[in-house]
């Protein structure tokens, strides 16, 4: 059964982001992997700086885009937000499934506290989410039209209030 979980999450491998495809015309652009693996890294390290509860959001950054692995990747605009986290939540329970039900509550916990952005820990993740796609834009500025690449960086730029992550943006956009 486990293993079942575990061909799921690995789909994530081979899912582009779907906005550096669709908006940049990107061929070989990120992985959903590729994007979870960097947010976990900037979230393990912010999380330790702020003092939060960092295993936590190192599950939370690590789970916050496995329902992909079963709906896709959708951008803002092609979806309503309310519908994305049904859609997701779903996807979620049905993922979760394959696992004991002691872990299956905890992760279900953590991915309604990360949709509920009310704790300390899921506003952080939220907000390295964006940050995390700032990072990439930058990287992706060398390789194609910049102005392609703005909109990601301004929706990081408008989006991020916490002050310690808004310096590292403004640090990464030099």
């Amino acid at each position: 059964m486990i293993s079942k979980f575990f061909f799921q999450i690995a789909e994530l491998k081979k899912l582009p982001r779907s906005g550096w495809k669709i908006k940049v015309g990107l061929i070989d652009s990120e992985s959903v992997a590729e994007h979870s693996y960097m947010l976990s890294v900037m979230s393990m390290v912010l999380s330790d700086m702020k003092s939060l509860n960092s295993e936590k959001v190192l599950k939370m950054s690590i789970l916050h885009d496995w329902a992909e692995s079963k709906i896709g990747d959708f951008m803002p605009e092609q979806i309503e937000y309310d519908k994305k986290s049904e859609l997701e939540t779903f996807a979620m329970s049905e993922i979760l499934e394959s696992l004991p039900q002691k872990i299956q509550e905890e992760y279900m916990n953590i991915w309604k506290e990360f949709l509920d952005k009310n704790t300390p820990e899921s506003k952080l993740v939220h907000e390295l989410d964006k940050l995390e796609m700032a990072l990439q834009a930058k990287i992706y500025e060398k390789d194609t039209d910049p102005e392609k690449v703005k909109p990601f960086i301004i929706s990081a730029v408008e989006q991020i209030m916490d002050t310690d992550v808004k310096k590292i943006l403004m640090d990464i956009l030099k």
